[in-house]
């Protein structure tokens, strides 16, 4: 009788909650268009207008307002990508975690909506992921398709950590908690971040959790998303000095193997990356719906990104086979530094998106990640050049007046005999973001000594080992943000991420070489429009 009437009084809280909600999402969806599309948006922020502030990221998607961190499930369906994200709906700082919504065409232009879901008596809502119940496995889904999408996510009440549901039945704009919540609980205060996906094998649902301080992910299956039985734990492994966050599980295609592919399973780690902060390592092998088999070497660490600002990265779900690529983003961030980030009224950004394959190379199977086709419709200006000397190459720039905050550039080197060669962005008097090559040492780094040092962690220098054949070229492509660079270095087999914080005035660009000669055999320069 007791439980009968807290489930009574549970939907009744649930009926009140949706109706706010819906009463909340017509007054929203009736004033004006929140300032993402708009080129000049009207709020004024008291350092400028709203999504034009110093350091606002012009195409990677922040708040209009507020603290945001770790993406949440990413989906597509019914024609919208959605992107959830850990959001503060209180302030600029991290607190009261909910998850923020905005929706998109194209994974590029994003339209906010209003909060997904809420903390609520005292229980926040940190990471999880989200699904498309196809076959109403869940009993969630009405109307005539069928279909819902259902959030899992975290609880986090009193240090402890449970798994638990919510469903919306209009595309994503209003929210339901189930009222038999938490699904699981281990009573434990570091059990997070679900990662659910359809396996076909043995035609159930997946889960991927972490024992975070165990430095564990358990797996857990379920046919209605409701009742779950635990598989199997993997780990510890590669690297395990921090806490494992935010796991993701996938499958993919080996690009130069027609026909095989493997299993990635992905895990953050906080801290303990290559610079002692916040990172995403990877592992590559089988999973048999019940098992992960890591196919590393026990002792190896892969990197996802050797930049210091790329975690909690997640994939799309629901993706339509027709389209047939597998894409992740990242929170472009670190734990180290991140509440002291110099940014306001928001603080906070995701990477762009990213699609994922893998390819064999002499030492093994690899990740590689391409920028998604998408952004290219933010291309214009073009500058191109090819077969051509260091010093012409900066004259063409100059004489093209080839500047700003925002931009894409595609460039392949020949190191020839250069001890060291690469280019200069966000150039100013003073202060410039160098992304370089050392061929003696098969390196790849980023210098962000440019612009202010806020805080010791954020290191000036990343670098990664790089692959050179014998023609000593290097294929390069940078996306150049108001307050990021992100450096695809062959194709995509070596990624650095990172935060940059230069004066307005320091949008320069240009080529050099030191201790010997180096050339371009290509290059193509674009301005990227703003999303806003």
């Amino acid at each position: 009788m007791i439980k009968d009437k807290m489930a009574h009084r549970t939907e009744v809280r649930n009926f009140i909650r949706r109706f706010l909600t819906v009463c909340w999402a017509m007054v929203f969806l009736a004033a004006p268009a929140p300032a993402l599309h708009a080129q000049n948006a009207s709020a004024d922020t008291g350092t400028g207008r709203l999504y034009d502030e110093p350091y606002r990221p012009q195409f990677h998607f922040t708040p209009a307002r507020n603290w945001t961190n770790d993406p949440n499930g990413p989906i597509y369906y019914e024609h919208e990508y959605h992107l959830f994200y850990q959001y503060n709906p209180e302030g600029n700082d991290w607190g009261h975690m909910s998850w923020g919504h905005a929706v998109s065409p194209d994974m590029v232009h994003w339209r906010n909506l209003p909060v997904a879901l809420r903390e609520e008596d005292g229980i926040m809502i940190f990471s999880g992921s989200t699904v498309v119940d196809w076959n109403n496995s869940s009993g969630f889904c009405t109307g005539k398709k069928r279909s819902c999408l259902v959030a899992i996510y975290t609880g986090h009440s009193n240090n402890l950590q449970t798994q638990n549901l919510a469903y919306s039945n209009d595309k994503g704009r209003t929210w339901t908690k189930y009222s038999g919540n938490p699904v699981i609980d281990l009573h434990m205060s570091a059990f997070r971040d679900p990662k659910v996906f359809w396996h076909e094998g043995t035609h159930r649902w997946i889960m991927v959790t972490v024992l975070a301080s165990l430095h564990k992910v358990r797996f857990f299956a379920s046919t209605d998303l409701k009742h779950w039985t635990a598989l199997s734990d993997f780990g510890p492994a590669g690297a395990s000095s921090g806490a494992w966050e935010c796991p993701d599980l996938f499958r993919l295609s080996v690009k130069n193997s027609p026909g095989a592919s493997k299993w990635v399973l992905s895990i953050n780690v906080n801290p303990g990356g290559p610079y002692g902060g916040s990172a995403n390592q990877y592992f590559v092998g089988t999973f048999d719906g019940t098992t992960f088999a890591n196919e590393n070497p026990p002792d190896q660490t892969l990197w996802a990104d050797y930049g210091e600002d790329f975690y909690a990265s997640t994939s799309f779900s629901g993706i339509p086979e027709s389209d047939g690529r597998h894409i992740w983003l990242g929170w472009l961030s670190n734990w180290a530094y991140a509440g002291k980030v110099p940014t306001a009224p928001w603080r906070g950004s995701q990477s762009i998106p990213r699609e994922l394959a893998l390819w064999h190379f002499a030492e093994g199977l690899r990740l590689v990640q391409q920028p998604v086709k998408e952004l290219e419709a933010l291309r214009e200006n073009n500058v191109s050049l090819q077969n051509s000397s260091i010093e012409a190459a900066n004259r063409v720039l100059r004489e093209k007046h080839v500047q700003g905050e925002c931009l894409e550039i595609e460039i392949e080197f020949k190191a020839d005999s250069a001890g060291q060669a690469g280019l200069k962005v966000r150039k100013g008097a003073h202060e410039e973001t160098v992304i370089g090559i050392v061929p003696a040492e098969s390196k790849l780094f980023l210098d962000r000594s440019a612009g202010p040092i806020f805080d010791k962690s954020f290191l000036a220098r990343q670098e990664a080992a790089l692959r050179l054949d014998t023609s000593r070229r290097i294929k390069l492509r940078i996306f150049v943000d108001r307050s990021s660079v992100e450096v695809f270095a062959n194709h995509g087999e070596t990624v650095l991420s990172s935060l940059i914080f230069p004066s307005a005035d320091s949008d320069g660009v240009e080529l050099y070489s030191d201790g010997g000669n180096a050339s371009v055999v290509t290059m193509n320069v674009w301005k990227l429009k703003s999303i806003y």
